[in-house]
């Protein structure tokens, strides 16, 4: 019996759509996800858009090229309790140098729950900036906010 692969999630538009379940272990002794367990949720879905469109972490690290966060904004809205059912929404938004900028959205339903603004660098592997590889931002672009 083959087991199907964990879903990375889709492409609507511009923006990467990845849904996550919330289990008990995502929470905290009232039952509320742990504010810590957002970030991850966030991570997720910046990468699962990465594989989605083709751009492989893997592939990354064999050209000297992986990203670091020098940014993160949440804005808490609303709490996420067990068996929720929250869509991490993701968009990059642009490419400036070695940065990228995006806006992310978890929602549950048409209700916000939370929302960041990210700026991530590329970086070498020993952790030095450099621009993205010009096949990546070649892969990104379509992505992009117009004029971008």
């Amino acid at each position: 019996m083959t087991h199907p692969a964990p879903t990375a999630g889709v492409v609507d538009g511009r923006e990467h759509q990845l849904p996550v379940r919330i289990y008990y272990e995502d929470t905290d002794f009232t039952g509320v996800v742990y504010h810590a367990n957002y970030l991850r949720y966030l991570e997720r879905g910046r990468s699962d858009f990465f594989r989605v469109i083709g751009i492989s972490h893997t592939e990354m690290a064999k050209v000297d090229t992986a990203f670091a966060l020098t940014r993160m904004e949440i804005d808490f809205k609303r709490a996420a309790r067990v068996d929720d059912a929250l869509l991490v929404r993701t968009t990059y938004d642009r490419v400036k140098g070695p940065r990228l900028f995006v806006s992310q959205r978890i929602t549950r339903g048409d209700e916000l729950i939370a929302q960041a603004v990210v700026e991530a660098v590329c970086i070498t592997m020993d952790g030095r900036p450099r621009k993205p590889t010009a096949q990546m931002v070649a892969m990104l672009a379509p992505w992009f906010e117009a004029g971008a």
